[in-house]
């Protein structure tokens, strides 16, 4: 089963986790890299994955999306979330 793996930063802090979408009771998977001002890099993401049973899916490449914190704001602080597409690891949680 394929999944989407997001890394998002609030106030500071880097946090990637597993968006479980339509698995009822589950608890995503998730890790807050600590307040850094710098991305975490792409290796440290995946070992974070691969700690969760998870692992990047062939060809699978890292796609930046930035949003308003608030909707048709042009004035609005400006957010950033990366997403890619990710696989379960023989073994690993749902």
């Amino acid at each position: 089963m394929k999944h989407t793996a997001q890394l998002s930063n609030r106030g500071g802090w880097w946090r990637l986790y597993v968006a479980l979408m339509g698995i009822p009771g589950s608890q995503w998977p998730e890790h807050d890299f600590g307040p850094a001002p710098v991305v975490p890099t792409v290796a440290a993401r995946s070992q974070v994955l691969a700690e969760f049973g998870y692992a990047f899916t062939d060809g699978a490449e890292w796609e930046w999306t930035e949003y308003s914190e608030t909707p048709d704001d042009d004035t609005s602080t400006v957010r950033l979330v990366a997403s890619v597409r990710v696989r379960l690891l023989d073994g690993g949680a749902p």
